[in-house]
């Protein structure tokens, strides 16, 4: 039996990550996952390839407001309303990620000058409105239209708890799941078994798998040291999961429904390649 057993949500790409119990599905990521965005002086996106720090600050729903502390020796909390409208009051700008371009909001100048003051460089936080879109690569997408947020390529990313299990086999120190960043973790079944996905469901609602997710050095992140702590997991991956120069560990996936999924979920796969 396949299960979900895990559901997580990055608000802001490339900090730290929340788990949750269940969570709303739309049809560029979960509610509130990679919404929010770290960009510096010119709009270009940060992430933890460059600034492993990024993993020391921590965010958390709370009701309205997403509230992000930061493990370093400034405890403040920074608030942000995560029901604001920002286009009753700011125009959008233009900020890169990867080769896209996409149109965003400010959220506010006491957000910039908080985490300036924590990273010690010019950075501004960012929100993707409804509005604005970024397509998913059209080699990979199910249909025209699919599209995500500020994750990466795509809209979620899958792994089972048996595949990590594997490779933590073959790591001297085992690593956490967040190490890889995954939105949905399910038990049961055989290792990378995912990555072979399809099509599936979570619950009723049905998902695309479309590209075994290949992984970067943001994976050797301690992320409670907001630091790099050697090469590993990368460098045991690259040593039978390679293909090409590509290091493979997950499967990017892709839904076109709403819905609500929720941990113990039962998962159901209806075509595997």
């Amino acid at each position: 039996m396949l299960q979900l057993s895990e559901i997580w949500i990055y608000p802001v790409k490339s900090l730290g990550g929340i788990a949750l119990k269940e969570a709303k599905v739309t049809v560029r990521g979960l509610e509130n996952d990679r919404r929010w965005l770290l960009v510096d002086k010119n709009g270009l996106f940060l992430t933890q390839r460059e600034h492993p720090e990024l993993a020391l600050f921590q965010p958390e729903i709370d009701a309205e407001f997403l509230k992000i502390s930061y493990k370093g020796k400034q405890s403040e909390t920074l608030k942000v309303n995560v029901t604001t409208d920002y286009s009753k009051q700011k125009s959008k700008v233009k900020v890169q990620i990867w080769e896209d371009e996409v149109a965003v909001y400010e959220v506010s100048t006491e957000a910039n000058i908080w985490f300036s003051e924590r990273l010690g460089f010019e950075a501004r936080l960012v929100y993707m409105p409804e509005e604005s879109h970024r397509k998913v690569d059209p080699d990979y997408a199910v249909s025209a239209d699919n599209e995500t947020a500020f994750s990466d390529g795509f809209p979620f990313l899958l792994i089972g708890q048996s595949s990590l299990d594997d490779l933590n086999s073959r790591l001297k120190n085992p690593v956490p799941i967040r190490r890889f960043r995954p939105n949905f973790v399910f038990s049961g079944g055989k290792a990378y078994q995912e990555e072979s996905w399809r099509e599936f469901t979570i619950g009723n609602l049905p998902f695309y798998g479309v590209k075994p997710c290949s992984r970067c050095i943001m994976t050797t992140v301690n992320p409670e040291l907001g630091a790099f702590a050697g090469k590993e997991p990368l460098y045991t991956l690259s040593k039978y999961k390679k293909v090409g120069n590509k290091v493979l560990f997950g499967q990017n996936i892709i839904t076109q429904q709403q819905g609500n999924v929720a941990v113990g979920d039962l998962v159901t796969v209806q075509k595997s390649i």
